[in-house]
């Protein structure tokens, strides 16, 4: 069993990412982030990805807007940042509060300037294989995990647990994709799926998005595949400080030593997500460049 190292992965990624920025002089890629509400993972996930922008050199704006706004008004913030020229990218922080709709939200977002990738458009660019799509990050950021620890998707079996917008189902046109890493055969499993482990077991890469605390078990993953683990779980532990640890959808200490390849929790793809929306700022800047 080899382990996929996330951290490493990343921070290679953001190495590279902060030479290519260092080559474009004085005018850099800039992203505002907004959040709404004070949700405590909020404030916290914001935090890291402005931490990351700085590492790189990637300008990062703030907008923190009151967890009653409503979502008209959200729009009209959004449409603001959609004209603003020095606005590369825009990402804005789920979860929303519960009297909005994602959905309707992250397409108001321009397509030229959704780094995060939940956009219809770009969706529908994936879908078309378009250079120009910004890929939803986690996604994105497995690709990379596979392609840079030299996984050939070509002709395999990728099962996927899991159908969301931002994982899921961009996951699985990733996979399908005629490029490398791509050109796999895929089947997607989620909650109404019968007789899912005789799916799973099929697996010769298995990715898990279930959102379910070691929901995957050994008898689900046949021998020698790999498995990435999308999921990131809290469950009580009294023995930490703050009473909680992460864990996967996937039994690590009982599905690894099957495995040929799997990733940890945390450390593995979450580190990626953040390089990949890094990777996305860049993206976004250098289009709106080549179109003036």
């Amino acid at each position: 069993m080899q382990l996929i190292d996330g951290n490493a992965i990343a921070n290679e990624i953001v190495s590279e990412l902060s030479k290519k920025v260092d080559e474009l002089g004085s005018k850099k890629p800039c992203i505002t982030f907004i959040r709404v509400g004070e949700d405590p993972a909020s404030v916290s996930y914001v935090r890291k990805k402005e931490r990351i922008a700085a590492n790189i050199g990637i300008q990062s704006r703030l907008l923190v807007l009151p967890q009653s706004i409503s979502q008209s008004n959200l729009i009209k913030e959004i449409d603001i940042l959609n004209k603003d020229n020095d606005v590369h990218g825009i990402l804005v922080q789920a979860p929303l509060p519960s009297h909005m709709d994602e959905r309707i939200v992250f397409n108001r977002v321009s397509s030229l300037k959704d780094v995060d990738g939940f956009n219809a458009v770009n969706l529908g660019k994936i879908c078309q294989e378009l250079d120009d799509a910004f890929a939803s990050c986690t996604p994105a950021g497995i690709l990379q995990l596979i392609e840079r620890s030299k996984i050939d998707l070509s002709g395999k079996h990728v099962v996927i647990l899991g159908r969301s917008l931002i994982v899921g189902k961009p996951m699985g046109l990733l996979c399908l994709r005629k490029a490398i890493p791509g050109n796999a055969t895929v089947t997607f499993c989620h909650s109404r799926t019968e007789n899912l482990s005789d799916l799973t077991k099929q697996a010769d890469v298995l990715i898990c998005a279930i959102g379910k605390p070691h929901f995957v078990t050994a008898k689900m993953v046949r021998e020698g595949a790999v498995v990435i683990d999308v999921g990131i779980n809290r469950i009580a532990d009294q023995y930490k400080k703050s009473g909680f640890r992460l864990v996967g959808d996937v039994d690590f200490d009982e599905v690894a030593d099957k495995t040929s390849m799997i990733t940890p929790v945390p450390g593995g793809v979450g580190p990626m997500t953040v390089a990949m929306l890094m990777s996305n700022t860049i993206k976004a800047y250098e289009a709106a460049v080549q179109s003036k």
